[in-house]
């Protein structure tokens, strides 16, 4: 194998249509998130459209997307033909969510794209955003080049640099002229020391909430840039146990076949089952938030129908997206053992507003689950 590109150091992409992978180590409560600039030769994005992130997870009609991102892992495709000759630069960037940690706790980052092989050392960092590493064309052709910029000010910083506006900034005194709504970066990590959000709208109605789960598919025994060590993959399932206000119960899930209904009780519809970790978006599961009223509250879990249970090691976590709401974030970062379920979140209808709280409790089973947060469900062997 190639000595990696330390910072500076460049070569020749051996393909423009391919995948670039960053993993790292994970930092606990503190979320590492990945993302991707499109830049001209001013340096700048041309707007807030150029930028890559768990917000806006596909620019340039697919040009770059973001196609997996869990803790210390991050994927993103790329077609670099597809890029308008007027972007020169796509420059993949690293932040620490609300700057809890700086990137000294961890020892490098390591990046494969389609085969270049870099790494950037981290030891002794005080900076909470660095820009890790580009593409950029010369003479042609497109090549990779390792940096290693860093920035006190995280994401906001880093963003500014390149010409991102920035959605919170603070409201000017006179009413601004209209301009282009720009990107939101806002995201609610829930965490044991912030464990619940409130969410309100005047309606009482939320329109299509969407509940994703997403984990790291890499066996146990995997080498750091490719390269198996082991074999086994863990098949981990999204679910959801609803109450209406009626007392009506309800469980959504691939076990049994019971993926729901949007648009009728229990107004909750499993999109698919991926058995393998494959898709890249991991699994969907869509709540009518149109029908909030109806909800008295809902229980989102995963559980583990195949494969040894390892929690760390799936780096599970779930993301729920609520139109004109922050993104909200729960990481099953936490040892679970040998138990194979996870109660992850729930959602409650606390006069019309939803309180997301935040669980992440282990259980041996759907039985032991029911009986600690109390829904009075039978429960039989199932299978899909």
């Amino acid at each position: 194998m190639p000595q990696p590109l330390t910072p500076g150091a460049n070569a020749p992409l051996q393909e423009t249509t391919a995948r670039i992978e960053f993993r790292m180590a994970s930092i606990p409560d503190a979320a590492i998130d990945i993302s991707a600039f499109l830049l001209t030769s001013s340096g700048k994005v041309r707007s807030d459209d150029d930028m890559c992130f768990y917000g806006q997870t596909s620019i340039e009609g697919g040009a770059v997307a973001l196609q997996q991102a869990q803790d210390g892992f991050a994927v993103f495709g790329y077609d670099l033909e597809r890029l308008p000759a007027t972007i020169e630069k796509v420059v993949f960037t690293a932040t620490i969510h609300e700057n809890k940690a700086t990137f000294g706790r961890i020892p490098e980052i390591r990046i494969d794209a389609a085969g270049n092989l870099g790494a950037m050392p981290c030891d002794g960092m005080t900076e909470t955003a660095l820009m890790l590493a580009e593409f950029y064309r010369r003479q042609g052709a497109w090549k990779l080049r390792i940096l290693g910029q860093g920035f006190n000010g995280g994401l906001a910083a880093l963003a500014t640099h390149l010409g991102v506006e920035i959605a919170d900034d603070p409201a000017p005194a006179a009413p601004p002229k209209p301009a282009p709504k720009p990107v939101s970066l806002s995201k609610v990590s829930l965490t044991k020391v912030k464990r619940s959000v409130s969410l309100a709208k005047p309606s009482g109605r939320f329109g299509r909430i969407s509940v994703n789960l997403n984990w790291n598919q890499r066996p146990a025994g995997r080498a750091l840039l490719g390269g198996m060590m082991g074999s086994g993959q863990i098949d981990l399932d999204l679910g959801a146990l609803i109450e209406d206000r009626h007392g009506n119960l309800s469980c959504v899930q691939a076990l049994g076949n019971g993926f729901g209904e949007f648009d009728y009780f229990p107004y909750v519809r499993l999109r698919g089952d991926d058995r393998t970790g494959a898709v890249t978006d991991g699994e969907w599961l869509d709540i009518n938030g149109e029908q909030w009223p109806e909800f008295n509250r809902i229980l989102i879990y995963a559980f583990i129908y195949g494969g040894a249970p390892n929690w760390q090691a799936t780096d599970g976590v779930v993301r729920l997206h609520i139109p004109d709401q922050p993104e909200i974030e729960v990481r099953m970062n936490e040892q679970g053992g040998s138990q194979g379920m996870c109660a992850i979140a729930s959602l409650e209808n606390e006069g019309g507003q939803i309180k997301v709280n935040r669980h992440v409790q282990f259980f041996r089973g759907h039985s032991d689950m029911d009986r600690h947060f109390g829904w009075g469900l039978n429960w039989v062997a199932g299978r899909k």
